[in-house]
């Protein structure tokens, strides 16, 4: 019996299309050595430092799957900047026999005008803010305005999208983050989620993928710098501190 899960379940770049691998975002490596993604039924994870292409890449799923650019609902249709790239018109696609009933993606740099499009679709419609609580997402704090997209819009039979969630979070409410994605990866949901956070990344149910100078590749969780730096770091803070501030004095 095929499952239904992962909705989305590789991709890779389209053979059949010509590249210019010195123009971007081909240029980036993760995305020239892109062979093949196989995305986890529950949780895929991309990782890797600044600039490795990880919302470029997570943003071309997105636009490939259908999402608007900079966020929102399947049916989301605003634009403040016309800065994507065109590498999800380079992507071919495997995806499952059944399309997910609901989707979401949700960027923590664009989410403030997606909230505003989100309200003035409240107010024109004459609602309250009942799709993200009893407040409306401006007059909350950045984190938990978050959070009430998560525990509000994010329902059951879905795939859904996350780029740097934890810039919004605090390290519990990303505990309360990972809870939420818990649930609902057990009731038919599959994520993507681009993320620098140690405790985002410990979630059981997933698979990483390392993005970096080399390409692309599979990683443990026990093998990311997001786990080995923290470790070092919380084993002995004054330590390392001494070592870093000493290595700094070096350099001037």
């Amino acid at each position: 019996m095929l499952s239904i899960k992962p909705y989305l379940r590789s991709l890779k770049l389209n053979p059949d299309k010509a590249i210019d691998y010195d123009a971007y975002p081909f240029s980036i490596p993760a995305v020239r050595e892109l062979e093949q993604i196989e995305f986890h039924p529950e949780v895929t994870f991309l990782v890797g430092e600044n600039g490795a292409g990880k919302s470029t890449l997570l943003e071309a799923v997105a636009i490939a799957w259908g999402f608007n650019a900079e966020g929102g609902t399947m049916n989301a249709r605003f634009s403040t900047a016309d800065a994507h790239s065109e590498l999800h018109s380079y992507l071919r696609t495997v995806k499952s026999f059944k399309r997910p009933r609901n989707g979401y993606f949700l960027r923590a740099e664009s989410f403030f005008n997606l909230a505003t499009y989100e309200e003035e679709l409240e107010e024109g419609a004459g609602r309250v803010h009942h799709s993200y609580g009893d407040k409306g997402l401006h007059r909350q704090s950045h984190g938990e305005s978050f959070l009430a997209l998560l525990q509000n819009k994010f329902q059951p039979d879905g795939f859904y999208m996350l780029d740097e969630p934890e810039a919004a979070l605090s390290p519990n409410r990303q505990l309360t983050a990972l809870a939420i994605i818990h649930k609902l990866a057990q009731n038919r949901c599959q994520f993507i989620i681009a993320t620098h956070s140690p405790i985002l990344l410990a979630y059981p149910h997933a698979r990483i993928y390392l993005l970096d100078q080399s390409g692309l590749s599979e990683t443990r969780y026990e093998d990311t710098e997001h786990y080995t730096t923290t470790r070092h770091f919380l084993n002995n803070p004054a330590a390392m501190l001494e070592r870093l501030f000493a290595e700094e004095n070096e350099d001037d």
